[in-house]
């Protein structure tokens, strides 16, 4: 179940990374809210996944749900590329 709570913190993790540009300097309250929520349960799941998991497993994999996203994001824009000027 650790992994699990782990995996979904990863995701939450990703969802306040963007959030943050919405807010807008914490300006909107709507994304602000949103990303407020995002950050607790993040943090929240990655607590509740420490109590038996090592913190330097647990942390590599919750930054690494983030950089694998963004990673499969720029390959999948290169693909839309591609397509688009061929």
């Amino acid at each position: 179940m650790a992994w699990f709570y782990l995996f979904v913190a990863g995701l939450f993790e990703v969802a306040w990374a963007i959030g943050l540009k919405y807010t807008e300097g914490f300006s909107r309250l709507v994304p602000s809210l949103f990303t407020v929520a995002a950050m607790i349960l993040s943090l929240a799941l990655l607590g509740l996944a420490l109590k038996t998991l090592p913190v330097g497993t647990a942390y590599a994999v919750w930054t690494g749900i983030g950089a694998r996203l963004a990673s499969i994001g720029l390959i999948v824009a290169g693909i839309v590329g591609l397509k688009l000027v061929t």
